[in-house]
């Protein structure tokens, strides 16, 4: 153990793995040598956006009790480790570059960790909210007030497994001193692990996109159903409302795979590319920035397709532009409010009152008409 300790505090290792994989050569080389340059700072200002705007999510959905149910604690979750992974990532890029060289491998092991961390919390709490609209949409079992210790529990091993992921190379997985098993993305890591954590992320991935096919199938075809039967135009009315809620965290997932995807491929060509043999990999950093772009678009995501959501934080940032002064909603505010909505979404996105239903009372009985052939699951 304190032969370990000794080895993460030699600040010569970092340069010795870093010439090995060729990143000093070049002109890659020449960010090792200078400060940022500007496409450094160009990543700094959107970090700095990613923060603002998902600090202002977070806080709409603190300040606002409609959104206290599971949904969007999950959601808020997934807000949160977007923010820390903006600000965990504007951390990385201020000690990069010629600050790189004078780290010890303690040090950097805690400056991409954390970065592995919060980007890894943000895929696995995609999977908590997929968990939680299968147990809520199809199953039919709602978080009542003493079940609400399921969602903690799903936020708490979102993290704890992201946690575990990140520390696992200064835990000893890593390739000091064994120059040959390193990645060249990341020159103290081991391809290993960088396969290990690949996989589990694409395990995941697998997994919500099964829970939603799931749920699209039996949602849509009940959809389909109630449509045609005439006595039940109210209960298909309430089921586009599922579809619309659906819609919306499907999107995130789908800009997130377009986000992580070259990613991904990156880190598979890394484990799989002989050393100095694809130059492409020295760009890993616009690879990555693309990945942290995700987190700039997921809160754009939750205003431009709830509706609710865009009130909320309307009134947080301005709400004189809201409202007047004997409370009624001025036109700028209703314009806001109902941009980019069709006459179908709009109605699609009056969710709240469906949401809470299911979310947090008893299950209704017209829920258990619109999905007849689910709740026997």
């Amino acid at each position: 153990m304190d032969s370990m300790f000794s080895v993460y505090l030699n600040e010569q290792i970092i340069e010795e793995h870093y010439k090995y994989t060729g990143k000093l050569n070049g002109t890659s080389g020449d960010k090792y040598k200078t400060g940022l340059k500007p496409d450094a700072i160009a990543f700094l200002l959107v970090c700095l956006l990613i923060v603002a705007e998902n600090a202002v999510v977070l806080i709409a959905i603190w300040k606002n009790k409609k959104f206290h149910i599971p949904m969007y604690y999950l959601l808020g979750n997934l807000t949160l480790s977007d923010l820390l992974a903006g600000l965990t990532y504007m951390i990385n890029i201020m000690t990069s570059g010629a600050n790189t060289m004078n780290m010890t491998p303690l040090l950097y092991f805690l400056r991409e960790g954390c970065v592995f961390i919060t980007l890894a919390a943000s895929i696995i709490s995609l999977l908590a909210i997929a968990i939680e609209r299968h147990v809520t949409m199809v199953r039919m079992k709602p978080y009542q007030g003493h079940k609400q210790g399921r969602m903690l529990a799903l936020i708490l091993c979102s993290w704890v497994l992201s946690v575990f992921l990140g520390v696992l190379p200064v835990l000893g997985w890593n390739c000091i001193w064994q120059l040959n098993k390193c990645s060249t993305v990341l020159p103290l890591y081991a391809k290993s692990y960088i396969l290990f954590c690949i996989t589990v992320f694409s395990a995941v991935l697998m997994s919500i996109v099964v829970l939603y096919v799931r749920i699209f199938r039996i949602v849509k075809s009940n959809t389909q159903r109630l449509a045609t039967v005439p006595q039940r135009k109210g209960l298909y009315r309430k089921s586009q409302k599922y579809m619309a809620l659906l819609k919306t965290v499907t999107i995130v997932l789908g800009v997130f795979i377009a986000c992580w995807m070259p990613l991904f491929i990156l880190f598979l060509l890394d484990f799989s590319c002989p050393i100095n043999e694809c130059k492409v990999l020295f760009k890993a950093d616009y690879f990555l920035g693309l990945a942290v772009l995700n987190s700039f678009l997921n809160p754009i995501i939750y205003t431009l397709t709830s509706k609710d959501m865009r009130k909320a934080i309307l009134k947080l940032l301005c709400h004189r532009c809201l409202l007047t002064a004997d409370g009624r909603m001025k036109k700028f505010g209703l314009a806001f409010l109902d941009f980019s909505t069709t006459k179908t979404d709009a109605t699609s996105h009056r969710l709240e009152g469906m949401e809470t239903t299911v979310s947090s009372a008893n299950l209704p009985s017209t829920i258990k008409a619109i999905y007849p052939r689910i709740s026997k699951i």
